[in-house]
């Protein structure tokens, strides 16, 4: 599995969409993507991809694609 599809499955487990949804997901436009659930999904990202994001990171993880961003700043290629 590539990252990207890592990434991907991470956002479709944790909010249960489909992947057509993903490059319009924000923070709160699903049920599932509030703190609690946002704070699932940053554990799961830190385990899949064996980093720590901090905690400014955590905080402007306010979509998908910026999302995309930020895990690039960890040297995760996507």
């Amino acid at each position: 599995m590539t990252n990207i599809e890592k990434y991907n499955q991470t956002f479709v487990s944790s909010f249960s969409v489909n992947e057509q949804q993903l490059s319009t997901l924000n923070y709160q436009s699903v049920d599932g993507w509030d703190s609690i659930g946002h704070m699932r999904m940053i554990a799961e990202l830190e385990e899949v991809f064996n980093i720590i994001i901090e905690t400014d990171d955590i905080l402007d993880f306010s979509s998908y694609s910026k999302g995309l961003q930020i895990l690039k700043k960890y040297g995760v290629k996507l």
